[in-house]
């Protein structure tokens, strides 16, 4: 993301708490994030795995969170208990996965302070996700989770955005 425009137009806003500039929440840390669409199977079918790949990297030197295409109401049924357990973002108008460059969800994303996108998979390719996993927790000095698990769901394409 270079864009100044688009850098404004993406505003992340947390379940609770107010709404900033993606830049304002990358001043202390990276971000890792889920995205996923409330109104799909695919996105619904991930939440899981993803939380247990939220969960590896909570105590990392890194923001990680959810980022939920819908509104808050819409984020607290989609997601149910896995919403208080890490910070949850809204995203109704799509701004920022567009910021992103995301194309398709669920999708796994690792932003850098600078705003550069270190590493993304969508949609549900293990092998992607893992990639992702892997690169944020060597720039962590973390170790990585393993995926997939037995267990997770078989590959797919995800939605488009």
């Amino acid at each position: 993301m270079t864009d100044q425009q688009t850098e404004e137009n993406a505003v992340l806003d947390p379940l609770d708490g107010e709404a900033r500039p993606l830049t304002e929440w990358l001043t202390t840390f990276q971000l890792a994030a889920v995205v996923l669409d409330p109104f799909t199977y695919e996105s619904g079918w991930i939440i899981d795995v993803a939380g247990r790949i939220l969960r590896t990297f909570d105590g990392a030197d890194c923001r990680v969170a959810w980022i939920v295409t819908g509104t808050p109401d819409q984020a607290r049924r989609f997601l149910g208990p896995w919403a208080n357990e890490f910070l949850t973002f809204t995203d109704p108008d799509r701004a920022v996965v567009s910021a992103l460059g995301i194309d398709r969800l669920p999708a796994f994303v690792h932003v850098r302070q600078d705003l550069t996108v270190a590493g993304k998979a969508e949609g549900w390719e293990p092998a992607e996700w893992h990639d992702v996993a892997a690169e944020l927790a060597e720039e962590m000095s973390w170790l990585a989770p393993v995926v997939p698990e037995r267990g997770d769901p078989a590959p797919y394409e995800g939605t488009a955005t």
